[in-house]
């Protein structure tokens, strides 16, 4: 299980100096180890680091800081990142390793343990799935590099906003040594909470947590709610794992009405007059209903990142807003044409994702993103487009890559393909970062147009909306004009405005109603 190389520590080094942090690389890839360089101490659980010599594990550890590359595996969906291990013996304690959340996207800070594949007095082999993790991109199956006993669940299913390093689970290298570990053992969890609810306790004006022997913690909703009312907290009862005040006891703390008797209590002069009482009636019967009347809606990691990059874009890039109809029916009698007489079944979005491809090819300047270091456009030498696909949790944007390349068919093939593993949660982070242009279809709702918000670093995203039955005029074989029904299909583009321009857009849209209108071009 452990490649151990033995360096004795100078005799001067005490425990509050055995926590430097150790590079990734260093410790996957078996390089030279430097002096001074040790295991990461226990903080927090009252464990002493092995005296004299340290065993050095082999598998890699992760610093927020210092974040280790991702090493995709075989197999889509499977990670085997460097991982927050901590190595350790004590007294009273087998040898035994502690594992942290890993960052399994560059962008990740915390993440969710949505399910344990592995439980506790399992075996343990290199390359096994441990557990499930939701990232702010995707669920992802977590791979251990190490194999022994997972002797100890320090996060339990469904956990939420775990941060990377914390904690997760301890593992042992012989199966006996699963019950010598401590059930109680927090392995420095609690060490890291209570730093994080003592920092944000010091923004409101609540001191409960640390004179109550009962509660020891309050969520921010409760703060937020205590504050506003005014309320005594070290008089309510906190019902939340490890005496945490959460933000059902406040509100049915308000509902009862004890607690504004209480705050009542508090904030009342020795001779209380009659008017305030009835004031404070008032503001009961206001209070009351008003905390009844919403409701929280818990957001995934991957909502979260949407809501902040929409924020951003729409903060930053300057967008520009160009819309055209173009007519359906030569799209719609070429796609009946496939299925009827070559058995070929594609979609309308299949078409219009090649139709957009090869106009982006033939306008290179619309294909292109803005360098903020340079200040520049640059042009992008592959056409990857991203479409727009919803999930139960949230919007994701898997890529055709060489759109302008592939066959409708092909095309077909890999959209169906992409938004199955997107709605499984199972997309790889090369199959949805990157992508030069996007597309967003409505049109399988009632929804004639709509304008969408670009998705940086990309310069532009297309909206489509469904087609509609109009009747306009129209030139008939003999030179006449007469009127006809013909099905129209509203487009808007959302573009950078630093890239694109009035003429870059009318270019860009000429080529591709030049698609929608000769359908031959798309098969050159």
């Amino acid at each position: 299980m452990l490649l151990r190389t033995r360096r004795c520590l100078p005799a001067a080094i005490s425990r509050a100096a055995v926590h430097p942090r150790v590079s990734p690389a260093l410790l996957s890839h078996g390089a030279p180890r430097q002096h001074g360089q040790v295991a990461l101490a226990n903080q927090g659980s009252g464990l002493q680091p092995r005296s004299g010599p340290i065993d050095w594990v082999r598998g890699s550890t992760m610093a927020r800081a210092n974040p280790a590359p991702l090493l995709p595996a075989s197999t889509w969906g499977h990670y085997r990142v460097g991982m927050q291990a901590r190595w350790f013996s004590s007294a009273g304690l087998p040898p035994h390793m502690v594992i942290g959340m890993p960052a399994l996207s560059p962008t990740m800070n915390q993440g969710n343990i949505t399910k344990w594949r592995k439980q506790e007095g399992d075996k343990i082999e290199v390359g096994d799935v441990i557990c499930e993790i939701e990232t702010d991109k995707a669920t992802l199956e977590f791979e251990t590099l190490e194999e022994g006993y997972l002797a100890k669940i320090l996060v339990p299913e469904g956990s939420k906003d775990v941060q990377v390093g914390q904690p997760i689970y301890v593992t042992v290298e012989e199966s006996d040594d699963i019950e010598k570990i401590p059930a109680d053992t927090s392995f420095g969890g609690d060490h890291k909470e209570d730093e994080s609810s003592g920092s944000a306790a010091q923004t409101v004006e609540v001191d409960a947590a640390e004179q109550s022997p009962v509660m020891s913690r309050i969520s921010p909703a409760a703060k937020m709610l205590i504050k506003e009312h005014g309320l005594n907290a070290s008089l309510l009862k906190a019902s939340g794992p490890r005496g945490t005040l959460l933000k059902g006891d406040v509100l049915a703390a308000l509902k009862s009405g004890t607690a504004l008797s209480s705050a009542k209590e508090k904030t009342a002069p020795a001779a209380p007059l009659p008017q305030p009482a009835r004031d404070s009636q008032v503001h009961s019967q206001t209070t009351s209903p008003k905390s009844d009347t919403f409701e929280d809606i818990t957001n995934t990691q991957i909502r979260k990142v949407i809501a902040k990059r929409l924020l951003e874009s729409k903060q930053t890039t300057p967008h520009l807003y160009l819309s055209k109809d173009v007519i359906l029916d030569p799209l719609l009698a070429f796609r009946n044409e496939l299925k009827e007489q070559h058995g070929v079944k594609v979609s309308v979005n299949d078409i219009v994702i090649k139709a957009v491809a090869l106009a982006l090819r033939n306008v290179p300047e619309a294909n292109a993103y803005w360098d903020n270091s340079k200040e520049e456009a640059q042009k992008c030498a592959s056409v990857d487009i991203s479409i727009a696909v919803a999930t139960e949790k949230g919007l994701m944007t898997p890529i055709i890559r060489n759109a302008d390349q592939k066959t409708i068919s092909a095309i077909s093939s890999e959209v169906k393909q992409l938004a199955e593993k997107a709605r499984a949660g199972k997309l790889a982070p090369n199959e949805f970062q990157g992508g030069t242009f996007s597309i967003s279809n409505l049109g399988m709702y009632p929804v004639d147009h709509f304008c969408a918000i670009i998705n940086p670093p990309q310069a532009g995203i297309l909206a489509v909306g469904r087609g509609n039955k109009v009747v306009e005029p129209v030139m008939d074989n003999d030179g006449t004009e007469k009127a006809a029904v013909v099905t129209k299909m509203m487009l808007t583009l959302s573009a950078d405005h630093r890239i694109f321009d009035g003429q870059v857009g009318g270019k860009f849209f000429t080529e591709l109603a030049l698609n929608f209108s000769d359908i031959r071009r798309l098969l050159l």
